[in-house]
């Protein structure tokens, strides 16, 4: 078989030749000691890479685009994914100044409309804030209130209508399918909806007291997605990765009432959207999620899960019993990787392939990235594991 025919099969339930595979994640560092060179892969270090090229002229934004998809498709090469991700976190914007190496801003529109880039490069991690609370100095300490949430709503709201995706949207992923032609199926990530993951406890704070303001956030994720997909669909797309992160080790952020009155239905709509245009809606998040797991995974809810926590009790053969549609992505735990022992590496590889082949639609690969600092000896058992017994 084909990749694309393993990953559809996975999708319709059906027996495939080998398991098939898809590694979600990588940062930078793990990337670069399995390609060899320094790889343009990985989270909100690409987002800073892309800042500070923009910073430094058009041949060097144009530099870091060329090597940030030739190192996506050779990382995707070297991990043998079946399911190829060819773009990894970006931020598209020239700044208009440079407030020290880890940081730029962007003023645009109007002054409330600001936002400020930070970069850690020891965690690999990047926030972009709204300018009021990013810039250096007193203004910086100060959390955002519940006022700001809907000023930065209304701002999201008024660029709305300037967003039409196209070719420079999606530009990796039309060129890899030009590329690589139908053989392989290509991850696209065009539909996320949840709460935000940046100030994470005032917006959990404005789902009780402000939902109006969420209820609106959140309809402009709806309608991102709706016209992403309008365009992906017809140019042969059908793998839509969405989701955030909303659950810890043992349970959800917030109640599963909050789930189903304000995220199920614009995640019912989302799904809608993908199944009219031929299409999956894949969501993702770590943590818990059984509580919430009839609304997520039920008729309602979407087609496909990744970043399957193990460690928080998302079992895969419990997944597959109790949701028979739902395709599962996943499951090797990403601290495994990073802090266990070679040992415990293979063994949850090896459950997660017997589970697969036990149970078909599942997709193997590790539950999200190999995080920074992942010794490169447990990522090459966990390959190696997979290419012997799949």
């Amino acid at each position: 078989m084909t990749p694309r025919e393993r990953v559809q099969a996975a999708f319709e339930k059906r027996e495939t030749d080998k398991v098939p595979v898809c590694h979600i994640s990588s940062s930078a560092e793990v990337a670069s000691a399995l390609l060899g060179r320094d790889a343009y892969v990985g989270g909100g270090k690409q987002q800073w890479r892309e800042a500070a090229a923009h910073w430094q002229g058009e041949d060097a934004h144009q530099e870091f685009l060329e090597r940030s998809f030739r190192d996506a498709l050779d990382l995707a090469r070297v991990l043998e994914n079946d399911l190829v991700r060819v773009s990894y976190w970006r931020y598209d914007r020239k700044p208009t100044k440079r407030i020290d190496d880890y940081t730029y801003l962007y003023e645009e529109g109007r002054e409330e409309d600001w936002r400020v880039l930070r970069y850690d490069p020891e965690s690999e991690e990047c926030q972009i804030l709204p300018a009021c609370i990013g810039l250096a100095g007193a203004r910086a300490q100060a959390s955002p209130t519940l006022d700001d949430l809907a000023r930065q709503v209304a701002a999201d709201e008024r660029a709305l209508a300037d967003y039409q995706p196209g070719e420079r949207s999606f530009a990796f992923e039309l060129r890899a399918r030009q590329l690589l032609g139908p053989e392989y199926a290509f991850r696209v990530g065009a539909v996320s909806v949840g709460i935000p993951l940046t100030n994470t406890d005032i917006w959990l704070e404005a789902m009780l007291l402000r939902p109006d303001v969420v209820e609106r956030l959140l309809d402009l994720q709806v309608e991102h997605a709706r016209r992403n997909v309008a365009f992906l669909a017809p140019l042969g797309f059908r793998y839509f990765f969405g989701g955030l992160d909303f659950a810890g080790n043992d349970r959800p952020m917030y109640s599963p009432r909050l789930f189903h009155e304000l995220l199920l239905p614009r995640i019912a709509r989302i799904s809608e959207v993908c199944h009219r245009a031929g299409g999956y809606h894949l969501y993702a998040s770590d943590g818990d999620l059984w509580s919430v797991a009839d609304d997520l995974f039920g008729p309602l809810g979407v087609d496909g899960y990744y970043e399957i926590d193990r460690r928080a009790g998302m079992d895969l053969g419990r997944l597959r019993s109790r949701f028979p549609h739902l395709t599962c992505i996943g499951n090797i735990s990403s601290h495994t990787l990073h802090r266990g022992t070679f040992t415990e590496v293979v063994a949850e590889a090896l459950s997660c392939l017997e589970e697969a082949k036990r149970s078909r639609g599942i997709i193997v690969g590790t539950s999200n990235a190999f995080v920074p600092g992942t010794p490169i000896e447990n990522v090459l058992a966990l390959l190696e594991t997979i290419r012997e017994h799949r």
